[in-house]
């Protein structure tokens, strides 16, 4: 999107600063010169997010066969507001930051004047007007203007000065200023030059004949109420910035919206497509797609391409996102595939593919990321045949080219078969494993998480999540200065927070006094944050910090401009989370009877987890005691369930304490 701000003088007005050697002329304008003169100005808005929504549009084509001109949508769309109204913006151009949402969901747009005020307002500075314009927007019967020539500038805004445009619209109507010199005001006014201010302040009250300025004086605006308005413009106008400049981000964020609200699955595809090189963006809008009920699919050889795609009503992974595997070994692959169809199995693959094109770490990045599922095998069986495959094709190539006949010339289709590499008979990879690969070819976890089983458990443990630890708008400031909000994070510096998930990654070095301290990666079901730890605290820890590790860490925050880390204080592991379980019988009489298996299942597997039975019959409850706890790992709670009933035994997930 190109914005374009043309000053108020003619451009034959205009007169070249210098000439060159030749006698050419050029024009050599100065920064300073270009703001004075009021040249053409240019800012290239949201270059990634007008790539998401093109391909966007292009998704939508492709899976449902619906042309959208993105430039003719419904701007009055009650859907799309009750979207941005929600707080449910998760890459939704300018809006998708914390601070915005909560903006949002206490703003309620209802149209795009709502949001072209909301991005105008929410920075350091307007953000003092925010509660004026939600009281004027709720309360529109209760709004006062200073003067009646107010009401028709300022009740778009619900009575608030918001954009620079209105200031000039207010010395023009109330003291009869110029266009010309109205700008002069405006542009005098953001440059806080004094001088010229209280100058133009006495034009603006009492008037000037000289220079053909009535004043508010003269147009029955009394002095009290001419320097009032004088002071509320000074005051807004530290901040301001034109209304253009916020309508077109605006344009953008309902174009995305709406986009989101009306083709989840498609806008979804193009976002994550639009931040595969931030491996924790794309985390959090995947975890992001699931809490929108939408599937990711691992990436697929046979229905893939090189961008993420919509399959079935559900997103396919990209290609493209592979590690190890360029960008013109993707194109080759949907290419061939296009003109010859699917391919059938590993060695079909290969052989349809030059080996310029496919070398055994392309293989490799395929078959762990899951591409290669659609294929009969598993993926642990071509891991272990792979090589072979691949070197009985070069072999293959190689007598073909050399003219060498051998037995298989001689063979039919069928009997050929019989000479191919024989997958071993295993089974496939176990769940961790097969995460373990995604996230090493893909970055992220594609068919689950680690921690998916321990959701709830951190939701009611945890006061922060690795996100809230880096600045949320960073991806939509776009290097432009004016619109940019300071990229705060929702955890603040220096204070204290509780969060969990499990090590990825662990580095440990020497101190200057000899002593050990580790730097360790935690990752919990959006993202990653690293984690200080000191010597004293590696010494207290050092069992618990390993790879693989399930791990609650409470810690002071460190942030600053560059980067945000976690200052160790202390550490619990999930297992050691003290857990109640609960095992329901029908009255005192079977409690007496299956006493004696009860004890010896705790003796067998204690453990600081409590046990509490519960008589039906009776509504009764007993505490077995600190000394008749157990170890409620998932294989015990499994033989509680065999001796006791399903849906006799439940567990309650306890709750950390530092």
């Amino acid at each position: 999107m190109l914005q374009c701000v043309i000053g108020q003088k003619p451009m034959d007005e205009f007169v070249p600063l210098s000439k060159s050697s030749d006698g050419a002329v050029t024009t050599q304008y100065t920064k300073d010169l270009v703001e004075e003169l009021g040249l053409l100005k240019m800012d290239f808005l949201g270059l990634r997010n007008l790539t998401v929504i093109q391909d966007t549009v292009n998704n939508i084509k492709q899976s449902q066969g619906i042309d959208i001109d993105i430039n003719n949508i419904d701007m009055t769309d009650s859907k799309v507001y009750d979207l941005i109204s929600s707080g449910q913006t998760d890459g939704i151009f300018q809006l998708e930051s914390s601070g915005m949402k909560s903006f949002m969901q206490e703003l309620k747009p209802r149209n795009i004047e709502d949001i072209i005020a909301g991005i105008s307002l929410y920075r350091p500075g307007p953000m003092d007007f925010i509660p004026n314009y939600i009281e004027g927007k709720e309360n529109v019967d209760k709004i006062t203007y200073d003067c009646p020539q107010l009401e028709p500038i300022l009740s778009p805004t619900y009575g608030c000065i918001v954009y620079q445009e209105q200031v000039m619209q207010i010395v023009m109507e109330l003291a009869g200023y110029t266009l010309g010199r109205s700008d002069l005001v405006r542009r005098a006014m953001s440059k806080k030059k004094e001088s010229v201010m209280l100058k133009e302040r006495k034009n603006f009250v009492y008037g000037n004949p000289e220079e053909n300025v009535p004043g508010c004086i003269n147009r029955g605006i009394d002095e009290k109420t001419a320097n009032k308005i004088f002071d509320d413009m000074l005051d807004f106008a530290k901040y301001a910035f034109n209304k253009s400049h916020a309508a077109a981000y605006a344009v953008v964020a309902y174009q995305t919206a709406y986009l989101k609200c009306h083709y989840p699955k498609e806008f979804m595809a193009a976002l994550i497509t639009s931040v595969l090189g931030n491996s924790d963006k794309a985390a959090a809008y995947i975890a992001g797609c699931r809490k929108m009920g939408i599937e990711i699919l691992p990436p697929d050889i046979n229905e893939g391409f090189g961008y993420f795609s919509v399959s079935d009503g559900k997103i396919r992974y990209g290609l493209s996102a592979l590690k190890s595997v360029g960008e013109g070994v993707i194109d080759a692959v949907v290419a061939e595939r296009e003109v010859n169809g699917p391919y059938k199995n590993l060695k079909d693959f290969v052989s349809r593919l030059s080996a310029k094109e496919v070398n055994k770490r392309t293989i490799e990045s395929f078959i762990k990321s899951g591409a290669f599922d659609c294929f009969p095998s598993n993926r642990r069986q071509m891991m272990m045949v792979y090589t072979q495959i691949i070197d009985q094709v070069n072999q293959e190539r190689k007598n073909a080219i050399s003219g060498q006949m051998s037995l298989m010339d001689f063979l039919g289709e069928e009997e050929k078969k019989e000479f191919d590499v024989v997958y071993p008979d295993v089974e496939e990879y176990d769940k961790e494993e097969l995460l373990g690969y995604e996230k090493e070819m893909l970055g992220v976890y594609v068919s689950g998480h680690p921690l998916d089983d321990y959701r709830e458990f951190l939701s009611d443990n945890v006061s922060a999540v690795t996100l809230d630890f880096y600045p949320e708008d960073a991806d939509d400031s776009d290097g432009d200065e004016d619109l940019q909000v300071n990229l705060e994070t929702v955890a603040k510096d220096q204070q204290y927070y509780t969060i969990g998930g499990m090590i990825s990654a662990k580095t440990v070095k020497m101190t200057k006094n000899n002593q050990n301290m580790a730097f360790i990666t935690l990752e919990d079901l959006v993202g990653s944050i690293e984690i200080v730890v000191f010597p004293k605290k590696y010494e207290e820890y050092r069992t618990l910090i390993e790879p693989d590790s399930k791990v609650f860490v409470y810690g002071r925050a460190s942030i600053t401009e560059k980067e945000s880390k976690l200052l160790l204080e202390k550490m619990l592991p999930f297992s050691e989370v003290p857990r109640k379980v609960y095992i329901q019988m029908e009255n005192k009489d079977a409690y007496n009877t299956n006493e004696r298996d009860l004890y010896d299942l705790i003796d067998r597997n204690s453990g600081n987890d409590e046990v509490i039975v519960m008589l039906k019959e009776e509504k009764m409850m007993k505490p077995m005691g600190r000394q008749f706890g157990v170890s409620a790992s998932d294989n015990v709670i499994s033989e509680f369930k065999d001796r006791f009933g399903e849906g006799k035994v439940v567990v309650q997930e306890g709750k950390v304490r530092f």
